[in-house]
């Protein structure tokens, strides 16, 4: 296997830490001011990345929420889906997976080439790369707004370093290397 790629999980939450509401609901999230060229911008984040990651809720939100509204799938690099539910793949650039995470490092590796892989997610994704030691990096933009309940942004306990914070618009973004296991 060649050297492994930087597992990044770059994603929004609210200040409560969910990154939907109890419906999956990202209203939340689309009103929030950001400036497109600002700190921890998602173009620039995406310039470096191989491949991506994400588990079935995500990609079915991805599927209902842009190809159901006539938009062609988001990505044009390679995509792994985690499930073991029967989803279609979107996309030819799309593979629907099954297992664990070690079990398709090798694939992931190969796909992602010499750039990083995004851990979409959701939290439990992520969560999963964390515990089998693959995740090296948290990036959160944190909206100003609270749900009181939804998917969490993270639901393990583990201990992170600051790397990085800043202001964009309406978020508060912070880049995190992932310590480990909070014991």
């Amino acid at each position: 296997m060649s050297h492994r790629p930087t597992f990044r999980y770059y994603t929004a939450t609210t200040l409560d830490g969910f990154l939907a509401d109890d419906q999956d609901n990202l209203d939340w999230l689309l009103s929030q001011p950001i400036d497109e060229q600002g700190a921890m911008n998602y173009t620039d984040f995406i310039g470096g990345i191989g491949a991506l990651v994400m588990g079935a809720t995500t990609y079915e939100w991805v599927v209902e929420h842009e190809l159901a509204q006539g938009n062609p799938w988001p990505y044009d690099i390679p995509c792994l889906v985690f499930t073991h539910r029967d989803l279609t793949p979107a996309a030819p650039t799309v593979s629907i997976v099954a297992g664990e995470v070690t079990d398709h490092l090798d694939r992931i590796t190969a796909l992602a080439g010499d750039k990083a892989v995004w851990v979409v997610g959701g939290g439990g994704l992520a969560a999963q790369f964390a515990q089998a030691g693959l995740l090296d990096e948290v990036t959160v933009s944190i909206a100003p707004v609270t749900l009181g309940s939804g998917r969490p942004l993270f639901p393990q306990p583990f201990d992170l370093e600051l790397v990085e914070v800043a202001q964009n618009r309406a978020f508060v973004c912070a880049r995190y290397r992932v310590v480990g296991p909070r014991t």
